[in-house]
C-alpha cells in the first residue's frame, strides 16, 4: 500500500510538472525547439505600460517578446537610457524565393539598414499595457546607442500618441488659454451691453414696423386707386382708338376723291402749261399773228398820239377835219 501510495503520488507530481512545462512552451516566451535572435531597443522616453514578456509584433503579427528592461545612467551626459532586450523568432518570418531560387537569409543588420524601426504602442487603454511593433519608415532617422548594448539594436521612432503628445505641448497652451480668456470677456462685455440696449432696439424696430405697415396699407390703397383710375383711362384711349378708326374710315372716301381731283387739277394745269409753252414759242403761229397786232396797236397808237397832237394845237380840226 505504501508502495502504491508513493507511486501514486509521483506521478501526480510528474503530471505536475508536464503541465508546468507545457503552459511554459505553449504560453511563455520559451522556445526549446526553435532558434531564437536576440535584439535590443535603447528607449530615452518612458516605457510605462511595457513589461517582460510583452509581445513583439510586425505590423500586428506576434514575432517575438520582451526579455528584459534595465535602466542605464550616463553620468557624463546626465542622460538616462532604458535598454529593452528582445526575443525574436525568426521562424515566424517566411521569405519568397525569387525567380533564380536563390537562397535569402533574414539579417536583422540589412533589414535595419532598409529602415525596420521600433516604436512603443500601447496594447489597451483599458489595462494601460503596452507593446512594441516593428515596421519599415526608411524616412525615420536610425539613432544608435553603441555605448549602451552590445547586441543588434532596433533604432525607434515616435509612436503615433508620442507624436500628437509632442505637438501638444508644442502649442501655445498658455497663449491660447489667454486670448480664449479675452475672448470670454469681450464675449461677456458685448452680452451686457446687448442687454441693456435690446430693449430700446426692439422698441424701434417695432415702432418701425409698425410705420412700415401703415406705409404699406397707405401705398397698397393708393395702388388700387390708381389702377382703378388707370383703367378708366386706358378705357377712354381704346374709345378714343375706335372713334379715330371711325373717322379715319369716314374720311377715306373724301380723301380718295379729293385725290381723283387734285390728279385732275394737276393734269389740267399741265395741258394749259404745254399750250403757253407752244403761245410763247418763237416758232409758234399764235406768238407771230400777236406780235403783227401789237405792232399794228403800236401804229395805231402813235397814229393817235399824232393826230392828238394836232388837235392840241388846232381845235377846229375836230369841226373841219385834217385837210389833205
Amino acid at each position: 500500500m505504501a508502495m502504491e501510495r508513493q507511486t501514486t503520488i509521483g506521478a501526480f507530481v510528474l503530471g505536475g510538472i508536464v503541465l508546468a512545462l507545457g503552459a511554459i512552451v505553449f504560453f511563455g516566451n520559451f522556445r526549446l525547439f526553435s532558434p531564437t535572435r536576440r535584439a535590443a531597443i535603447v528607449f530615452q522616453g518612458s516605457v510605462s505600460g511595457l513589461s517582460v514578456g510583452a509581445p513583439v509584433t510586425f505590423r500586428g503579427v506576434r514575432v517575438g517578446a520582451v526579455d528584459s528592461i534595465t535602466i542605464q545612467f550616463d553620468a557624463r551626459t546626465q542622460t538616462a537610457f532604458i535598454p529593452v532586450t528582445l526575443q525574436l523568432d525568426p521562424g515566424r518570418v517566411r521569405v519568397t524565393r525569387d525567380a533564380q531560387d536563390r537562397d535569402f537569409n533574414i539579417d536583422l543588420d540589412s533589414l535595419i539598414q532598409r529602415g525596420l524601426r521600433a516604436e512603443l504602442n500601447t496594447q489597451s487603454f483599458v489595462t494601460g499595457q503596452s507593446e512594441i511593433n516593428l515596421d519599415f519608415d526608411p524616412s525615420s532617422a536610425a539613432v544608435l546607442h553603441p555605448d549602451i548594448t552590445q547586441l543588434t539594436e532596433i533604432p525607434t521612432r515616435a509612436s503615433t500618441i508620442e507624436r500628437v503628445t509632442q505637438q501638444i505641448s508644442q502649442l501655445p497652451l498658455r497663449e491660447l488659454a489667454d486670448n480664449a480668456d479675452a475672448a470670454l470677456k469681450s464675449i461677456r462685455t458685448l452680452s451686457d451691453k446687448l442687454d441693456t440696449s435690446l430693449p430700446a432696439l426692439i422698441d424701434s424696430l417695432k415702432a418701425t414696423s409698425d410705420g412700415s405697415s401703415h406705409a404699406i396699407d397707405a401705398a397698397t390703397k393708393a395702388i388700387t386707386d390708381l389702377q382703378g383710375r388707370l383703367d378708366t383711362t386706358l378705357g377712354h384711349f381704346s374709345q378714343l382708338a375706335i372713334d379715330a378708326n371711325q373717322t379715319l374710315t369716314q374720311r377715306s372716301a373724301d380723301l380718295h376723291t379729293l385725290l381723283v381731283s387734285t390728279n385732275q387739277t394737276v393734269q389740267q394745269t399741265h395741258e394749259t402749261l404745254n399750250d403757253l409753252r407752244s403761245l410763247t414759242s418763237n416758232r409758234g403761229e399764235a406768238r407771230a399773228n400777236i406780235e403783227a397786232t401789237l405792232r399794228d396797236l403800236a401804229a395805231s397808237a402813235a397814229s393817235l398820239r399824232g393826230f392828238a397832237s394836232d388837235v392840241e394845237h388846232n381845235p377846229q380840226l375836230l369841226l373841219t377835219g385834217r385837210r389833205q
